[in-house]
């Protein structure tokens, strides 16, 4: 059966102050006020049914995701009691699934992406779905159009056309974050796509790869499936996750896989609007710019101001600015951010030296 995921996990430090330990990134209602996640989970609706819909995070978020989406199912969220990156967020959901499912195919869905229209990322999805159903040693990419040289996001390079399943190819090799020279190449030559970092796998596929790739996690997750459904689930899986190696799936399986003889790794074009709400910049172009190209969510007032992105949490607070360019300015009650648009990377950088109250 087919089953679709969506990776809840990250923290999202560049969107400090708004995003904290106790309410990451995607939980913040930034867009159209509802949160990330709240837009991820309805892109699922009308590509599996509920009861085959899941969400992977941390544990301590389920009562926050469960408050936000009204009426997800407590039982479809997998929640990790600690963050052990991406290839074991994968690789816990691929274990629970093939325990209940031996022969279950899943999407992988981030929560921290806007992509429309909804209609042509339901197709490409079903295209993964098709592929990997079809022959489940193969595995699955989305590669979406670059825009720019970005050195920030992983790129997929295209091989042939997969017939039977266009527009799928085949993928000649995975790059995680390239240079600045190395990406500008890559732009020009026009045979790649940015990693998306959504996928579709068989579980058993998966769990297979894991076992040649990190065996380590393979082992853990061979324990911790023993263990899922049975009154020792919970405790086995607090004592064993820790132990897992971290580390993100595009360097532990898609990268190895690409030049595995036993793995076909496709890559599925996804013609979309895709926007990763990583940055304050990011964010900014979710909100309608007014006649000086500011962007403004909550109270704000400008006289002179261009480029300005202000976000308050606090609607009884007026950010007002005078003559001002290019800044983000970020109000909650906790903290305020003040920085020049072409520095918001180095919010990350500035979230690791505050003290933990301020976190």
């Amino acid at each position: 059966m087919h089953h679709a995921m969506i990776m809840a996990g990250g923290s999202g430090t560049r969107l400090w102050p708004m995003s904290r330990g106790g309410r990451p990134k995607q939980m913040v209602p930034l867009v159209q006020g509802r949160s990330l996640l709240w837009h991820a989970a309805q892109r699922l609706d009308g590509l599996v049914p509920p009861d085959r819909q899941w969400i992977c995070t941390g544990e301590s978020h389920r009562s926050l995701i469960l408050d936000d989406l009204d009426g997800f199912d407590d039982a479809r969220i997998i929640g990790e009691p600690c963050p052990r990156d991406t290839v074991n967020a994968v690789a816990l959901t691929a274990a629970v699934l093939h325990k209940a499912d031996p022969t279950a195919v899943f999407a992988v869905l981030t929560a921290d992406h806007l992509i429309t229209p909804q209609s042509q990322f339901a197709a490409c999805i079903e295209t993964g779905f098709s592929l990997v159903s079809e022959s489940p040693n193969r595995m699955v990419t989305f590669g979406i159009e670059p825009t720019y040289a970005a050195t920030g996001f992983g790129y997929v390079e295209l091989g042939d056309v997969i017939e039977g399943h266009t527009p799928a190819r085949n993928t000649v090799r995975f790059v995680e974050k390239p240079d600045e020279a190395t990406a500008q190449s890559y732009l020009e030559s026009g045979r790649f796509k940015w990693n998306s970092g959504m996928f579709v796998f068989s579980a058993a596929g998966f769990l297979e790869a894991l076992e040649r790739f990190v065996p380590e996690s393979a082992a853990g997750m061979v324990e911790i499936a023993a263990a899922w459904g049975t009154p020792e689930q919970q405790d086995t899986l607090r004592r064993v996750y820790p132990t897992l190696p971290k580390v993100s799936v595009d360097y532990a399986i898609m990268e190895p896989a690409s030049s595995d003889e036993h793995i076909q790794v496709c890559t599925v074009p996804m013609d979309v609007q895709w926007l990763d709400v990583g940055s304050w910049t990011a964010a900014g172009e979710t909100i309608d710019p007014d006649e000086g190209g500011n962007r403004s969510f909550g109270p704000a007032e400008h006289v002179d101001s261009t480029g300005v992105i202000t976000v308050s949490e606090d609607d009884g607070h007026l950010i007002a600015t005078i003559g001002c360019e290019d800044l983000v300015i970020i109000h909650t009650p906790k903290a305020t951010l003040v920085c020049p648009k072409d520095r918001v990377q180095e919010v990350k950088t500035l979230h690791g030296q505050v003290s933990e109250e301020w976190q």
